[in-house]
């Protein structure tokens, strides 16, 4: 993209050209998961990953968590829980975020990533991780009692899901988001599943069943 003809630039424009370059995404995708997002720690350093808020208690504003990309985040530790995916999703390496991971393909190119963290706490709350995921789809945040609303629970055993389901938009496109947060081990879980729109939309029923498979996991000997 050429932004001027002549080859003199003002100083003042070189950020901003600098910016625009750094931003370009050389590789094609059919989708591309928005920035991992779901905690989001707290201004002081302590050993859980708490979601900031106001002092009324309600979510901080969404800009708050720009600074979370240069943040570290603890990762939940000590009781896991254990799973059994779809033979059709291509399990892919855990990460330091991630206690799971999954690529779910659709027809054609289309792609949706099913993310599995643990964080230590309650992350800030359920209305903090809806809104949190709202965000990730271009939606604005709901106030307290409506983002719990939104939530659909179930037991399996002694988990309590809690689980959403959101569309919005996701880099220009129609997307989908169907995410569960369940409390074990004093940590908060977090199973989700985001891409386009007919492929979430698609996939939801065999995400519910997979849900039902999760359980704690076998202590190692």
């Amino acid at each position: 993209m050429q932004f001027l003809r002549s080859s003199r630039l003002p100083l003042s424009l070189c950020p901003v050209l600098l910016a625009l370059t750094a931003c370009g995404d050389p590789q094609p995708v059919a989708y591309r998961t928005p920035k991992e997002q779901d905690p989001v720690p707290p201004a002081a350093p302590v050993a859980s990953a708490e979601a900031p808020r106001t002092p009324t208690g309600a979510p901080a504003p969404t800009d708050a968590s720009t600074a979370m990309a240069s943040t570290p985040v603890a990762t939940a530790t000590g009781a896991a829980l254990a799973w059994s995916a779809p033979a059709r999703w291509q399990a892919k390496p855990a990460s330091s975020m991630r206690r799971g991971s999954y690529t779910v393909s659709g027809e054609g190119t289309a792609t949706a990533d099913l993310a599995i963290t643990a964080f230590p706490g309650d992350v800030g709350g359920e209305a903090a991780n809806v809104n949190r995921w709202r965000g990730q789809l271009a939606l604005t945040p709901l106030p307290e009692t409506a983002a719990s609303s939104a939530l659909t629970r179930f037991a399996v055993g002694d988990l309590k899901f809690a689980v959403v389901d959101l569309s919005g938009t996701a880099n220009g496109q129609p997307a989908r988001l169907v995410g569960a947060m369940v409390p074990f081990g004093g940590a908060t879980w977090f199973f989700k599943l985001i891409g386009p729109d007919a492929l979430v939309a698609q996939e939801k029923p065999a995400f519910l069943a997979f849900l039902q498979t999760v359980q704690p996991a076998a202590p190692t000997p």
